[in-house]
């Protein structure tokens, strides 16, 4: 059966945080494909956010040179929601594996996305450590939810993700990344730098 990781997100921008979880996902788990899944929205709070075509071509950009295709299904099917774009992923693809990518960060608030715990129940979720977010993570309302759900071999066993809920605390090498990175990221796609 084929295997893929999705990384949704406003990607606003790109940055190597977001290839690092790709490439480290498509190695560990043996993935076949990485999809990002650029979302319409922009729930960022920033000065200048980028149009969705800015993101999508930034997107491009920072993945030329990598195994990563960049998808539209949000837009497609205008899904304002991660839950409702997982619920349309596992119903119009058959015979795959799908796998959630996020960063801890994203665990630490996943209880307050809109009927997050469908993306528990449809879709087995692989989560990224992140510095300065790993102990809170593992604390949150969500992990705490489903810590009987979790996958605790050191040694990744795909058998383990046969049913859902299922989830995954990789025990990767951080990666950090400063707000000012991501800012000088941003200058750079928009030609400022």
């Amino acid at each position: 059966m084929k295997k893929i990781g999705l990384l949704g997100g406003s990607f606003d921008p790109p940055h190597k945080g977001h290839l690092f979880i790709s490439l480290e996902a498509k190695r560990i788990i043996k993935l076949d494909e990485v999809w990002w899944l650029v979302t319409p929205q922009n729930p960022l709070k920033i000065d200048k956010p980028a149009t969705y075509l800015e993101r999508m071509n930034n997107c491009k950009k920072i993945t030329r040179n990598f195994p990563i295709k960049i998808k539209e299904i949000e837009k497609k099917i205008k899904s304002d929601y991660s839950y409702k774009t997982v619920n349309y992923i596992k119903n119009h693809y058959k015979n795959i594996k799908f796998f959630w990518l996020m960063g801890a960060d994203n665990l630490i608030y996943l209880h307050k996305w809109e009927k997050w715990e469908k993306i528990f129940n449809n879709m087995s979720i692989v989560i990224f450590r992140r510095h300065g977010y790993n102990n809170n993570a593992l604390k949150s309302i969500a992990s705490q939810k489903f810590k009987n759900n979790k996958v605790k071999t050191p040694r990744i066993n795909l058998f383990e993700f046969n049913k859902v809920p299922s989830w995954l605390f990789i025990d990767n090498k951080e990666i950090k990344i400063s707000s000012t990175e991501i800012r000088n990221q941003r200058k750079k796609f928009r030609g400022e730098n």
